[in-house]
């Protein structure tokens, strides 16, 4: 396609004077622009430092579920039900029984038990519970429960640690418990971040130096990202003032801030250099990219906040604080995208292109592109040419595509959900290697288990009749209790048979919730918290859905002002999901490839991991089916040729598209390098998905399916149509539409068409 270069219309001062109010503000002073954007820069470095000590590393159970009261309530009454911290006592060949040992453990456990903070403090060697003892009699268990905001326990935690862990005269201590192994996940996730960061920031800069050529275009988008990480950290660093906040929320913060910031600056630079191409002056071009592009980055934000928006309707705060944080970087990231980077585009003007250090390639290339030009040669040409090859055997790709994608996502099926646990961290870290001293060598879980609050006035009587009664029920090794308190509130402990958080110990709950008793009861436990976190999963889930998929339909409408095309989005967007769910459960369920990855799988999967992976993929995909879509439909409105259209869609956006996702997987591959498991699948996962969606989905699946439906595929009935036309998004500048480079081409496209077939 020959490429047709003028000059367009509206001069320097035009741009200035009429380019729109959004164009005015961004270009009239743009020193001051980014003045003011580095002052909020470094006010936000200032207001983020330190957010993720204020941040936990729970929020897995529904504060509403029967399980959290009954847990908040043995906590007020019963502190020693509910215990967190372990100390793990080594006595060696002597054993736990040994008098000097005793002394020693009886020793450290009064000491705990005074510490401030600490409550519920019991031991092997002051109620002889055998639970509390290993089998072979070597290792037994101090358990106490550190009170308080998950935030304030950990401060005790640091506190105490360093006086407890170590030897003690005959006996060696480890530090174990849920407590310690949330905190040591926090510190692993801290390291890990920095890790990733100092991994992908100079990936990601290679990786757009070779997109770009010019080093200086690919220092925009890495400081587009930049600022949105920095802004986030402080948006988080606010909300923990009102509200809990996971630590995994920073991986995620990361990830888009760089993943879609540069996606978003790649989009915008792009145009811009495309204007500047065509023979446009800095402010027409940074007008036009701003009409066009820059809709079209401001449309594909809001899809991206909508699917991560829709984890609001969970109780659990691990999966809000997801949304809180994927909702900010989103936005500033577009806003950014938006604001500083067309200010930075005036002050460059031609001199983004500086720095080029593919200038050798590019003359060759030219020199190629000149010869073939009329050939269909240029710039994208190769996507274009494998578009056409789709849309010429558009059934048989369509159908191989589906089936195979379909068949990736099978595993899926076999999914089987759980709780995440220690064995969430490397199998050296401290607290892991405590719990699994507990749970290969002890008979029951000291910190586990399943236990029952009872409200009401009883007789003993009855709470031994119904201890047997609960005893007697299939998948309970033994009930012990009641400990009793006065006001009528008792508990009893049942340790289930089999793994604490197994199905069969999730069917015990049940059965324990359904067992008749003269008292009120409630369960807890984390088996309890499994069951009551799933249910919440499940209520909630069709509502979650329903948002994303409504919104989503309307804003694709919004764009094409098609009714088959929102449909067409949202089915191939969650067809493009399948393969990182079916891997999911091929690898972190069932264990392939853990030795190679690093990890320890456990059989299931954390309950949450699923719905935060389809909102997180589920925005990225449409981020890239918006860029693709909105190229299309600019075409299809210049020139109603639907085949050309989408062929001209993926010329002009298949090779950025596949940058940015590959960008995007560079980024989401280094926090996959997590020694956190659930952390790892996340990184992974996603990487999965926008590669599949990119090169697959976005490739194959859109062009053949387009290609079948042919022009259906733009209908819409009357009153649709009149609303779009109201109210829909363009990319077509309504202030110049022959400045944009795309209809430029195509007319000149058409025109040589025209004249090939009446030569021929």
């Amino acid at each position: 396609m020959a490429e047709v270069k003028k000059t367009a219309p509206g001069g320097g001062g035009g741009a200035r004077g009429g380019g729109g109010g959004w164009t005015r503000f961004v270009t009239a002073r743009p020193r001051l622009t980014l003045l003011v954007a580095l002052v909020l820069t470094a006010l936000a470095v200032l207001a983020g430092g330190g957010v993720a000590d204020r941040m936990g590393s729970g929020g897995w159970e529904d504060p509403a579920a029967e399980s959290t009261y009954a847990t908040e309530a043995l906590e007020r009454r019963f502190p020693g039900s509910q215990p967190n911290l372990l100390l793990l006592v080594n006595a060696g060949p002597e054993g736990v029984d040994a008098p000097a040992v005793a002394a020693e453990a009886r020793k450290l456990a009064e000491r705990l038990d005074a510490e401030p903070g600490v409550d519920g403090v019991g031991s092997y060697w002051s109620t002889g519970s055998p639970a509390l003892r290993s089998e072979d009699g070597k290792q037994a268990v101090i358990a106490a429960r550190i009170a308080g905001e998950e935030k304030d326990a950990a401060a005790v935690l640091d506190r105490i640690a360093p006086e407890y862990r170590g030897a003690h005269g005959p006996v060696e201590v480890s530090l174990g418990g849920g407590l310690a192994v949330r905190h040591e996940m926090q510190v692993i996730i801290q390291e890990d971040l920095l890790r990733a960061e100092l991994i992908a920031l100079p990936l990601t800069l290679v990786l757009l130096v070779m997109v770009f050529g010019s080093a200086v275009a690919a220092l925009l988008p890495l400081g587009v990202g930049i600022v949105a990480i920095l802004g986030t950290n402080a948006v988080l660093r606010g909300i923990t003032e009102f509200t809990d906040v996971s630590v995994f929320a920073q991986n995620l913060t990361t990830a888009l801030g760089l993943g879609l910031a540069i996606d978003y600056a790649l989009f915008v630079v792009r145009r811009y250099r495309e204007e500047l191409a065509a023979g446009a002056d800095t402010y027409t071009a940074v007008r036009t990219t701003l009409r066009t592009a820059g809709r079209t980055v401001l449309f594909s934000a809001l899809t991206v906040a909508v699917s991560l928006a829709a984890m609001l309707v969970f109780p659990q705060y691990f999966l809000r604080s997801f949304a809180y944080a994927g909702i900010a970087v989103v936005l500033l990231a577009a806003t950014a995208a938006l604001t500083l980077l067309p200010a930075a585009l005036v002050l460059l003007g031609d001199r983004v292109n500086a720095l080029d250090l593919r200038r050798l390639l590019r003359r060759r290339r030219a020199t190629r592109e000149g010869a073939g030009a009329g050939e269909g040669g240029g710039e994208g040409a190769g996507w274009a040419r494998a578009a056409s090859l789709v849309m010429r055997r558009a059934p048989v790709f369509a159908v191989l595509t589906t089936a195979g994608l379909v068949l990736l996502g099978l595993p899926f099926l076999g999914v089987q959900f759980g709780t995440a646990d220690d064995r969430q961290l490397p199998v050296t870290a401290s607290s892991r290697v405590v719990q699994d001293q507990l749970r290969d060598g002890f008979p029951g879980d000291p910190g586990g288990g399943i236990t029952v609050l009872a409200e009401g006035e009883a007789t003993p009587a009855q709470y031994a009749s119904y201890r047997e009664r609960i005893a007697a029920l299939d998948g309970v090794a033994r009930a012990e209790g009641p400990v009793t308190a006065a006001g009528g509130h008792a508990y009893f402990t049942v340790v289930p048979e089999g793994e604490a958080v197994g199905a069969e110990a999730q069917r015990t709950v049940s059965e324990l919730r359904a067992a008749p008793a003269p008292f009120d009861t409630s369960v807890t436990g984390q088996a309890a918290v499994l069951v009551d976190s799933k249910d919440a999963l499940a209520e909630r889930l069709p509502w979650a859905a329903g948002i994303v998929v409504l919104v989503t339909l309307l804003l694709v409408f919004l764009l094409t002002g098609s009714v088959l095309i929102p449909v067409q989005a949202v089915a191939l967007n969650a067809l493009s999901l399948t393969a990182m769910f079916g891997a999911v459960v091929w690898v972190f369920q069932d264990g392939h490839l853990a030795g190679l990855l690093g990890f320890t799988a456990t059989g299931d999967i954390e309950t949450t991991l699923p719905v935060l992976m389809f909102c997180v993929a589920f925005g990225l995909s449409m981020d890239y089916g918006v860029f693709l879509l909105s190229r299309i439909k600019e075409e299809y409105d210049a020139t109603g040729d639907h085949e050309h259209s989408v062929r001209f869609g993926l010329r002009h956006t298949g090779g950025l598209i596949t940058a940015a996702a590959v960008i995007l997987a560079v980024v989401m591959v280094a926090i996959g390098t997590s020694r956190v498991t659930n952390t790892k699948m996340l990184g992974l996962g996603v990487a999965l998905a926008v590669l599949m969606d990119a090169m697959v989905v976005r490739s194959l699946l859109v062009p053949s399916v387009m290609k079948l439906t042919g022009r259906l595929t733009w209908w819409a009935p009357g009153p649709l149509r009149r609303f779009h036309d109201r109210f829909g998004i363009s990319e077509t500048d309504p202030y110049n539409p022959a400045s944009t480079p795309g209809v430029i081409e195509v007319s000149e496209e058409l025109r040589e068409t025209a004249s090939s077939r009446s030569t021929g």
